[in-house]
């Protein structure tokens, strides 16, 4: 499994086995936040099942979401290397297990196998290429411009038909910065334009999304 891992790809198998001795399972339930923000970094968490979000929240919970994770992604690298506190909090958003390695022994195969290294500086550059985006989506677009990018971005083509995850109202004004009652108002005039329709919490883009709203 490791070895689908973008962070530890181009190691050999005794490399691989190596760093998997040090690596502890963990199983958490759905709606378990398993990083917060603020908390001291000891351990990077490797995804191998389930789902999860990257988020910051204030006292009032007011939320935005950073991204979402899925298997084979890894988490805490960046509070580990910086020798910083966690930057973000992060929950599972259905029951999900893990690869926990602890900071010294993650440290230790840094040391060791200069390809994660590279591979964590690839990683590092296309995140903070999301960030980016992410920042110049909430400063330059509308809430409308930032609604309909996530819908795209978290849509795949199923059975001929575009359809996102399972979604709530909630989930994507956490996602754009808004507030759910603004989001529930775009909506109501997609579903009646025929541009989307809703599943469940699944919601299905119909045709192509108008410019402007």
């Amino acid at each position: 499994m490791l070895g689908n891992v973008p962070l530890f790809q181009g190691l050999c198998e005794e490399e691989l086995h190596t760093i998997e001795l040090h690596a502890v399972p963990k199983t958490y339930r759905k709606n378990t936040v398993i990083i917060e923000k603020g908390d001291e970094s000891t351990s990077l968490y490797i995804l191998v099942g389930g789902k999860v979000k990257v988020y910051v929240s204030d006292d009032q919970g007011k939320e935005i979401i950073l991204n979402t994770q899925g298997p084979g992604e890894y988490l805490g690298e960046l509070a580990l290397l910086g020798e910083s506190p966690r930057t973000a909090s992060v929950m599972t958003l259905e029951d999900s297990r893990f690869l926990v390695i602890t900071k010294r022994a993650f440290l230790e195969c840094l040391s060791k196998n200069p390809n994660i290294a590279l591979n964590l500086i690839k990683g590092l550059v296309r995140r903070v290429s999301a960030l980016t985006e992410s920042v110049s989506n909430l400063a330059l677009r509308g809430v409308y411009g930032r609604l309909s990018n996530a819908l795209m971005e978290h849509a795949s083509e199923e059975d001929g038909r575009l359809v996102t995850q399972r979604l709530t109202q909630q989930d994507i004004a956490n996602l754009v910065g808004s507030s759910r009652e603004m989001v529930s108002r775009i909506f109501k005039d997609l579903k009646a334009g025929g541009y989307i329709s809703v599943e469940g919490k699944r919601i299905i883009i119909n045709k192509k999304l108008p410019a402007n709203w």
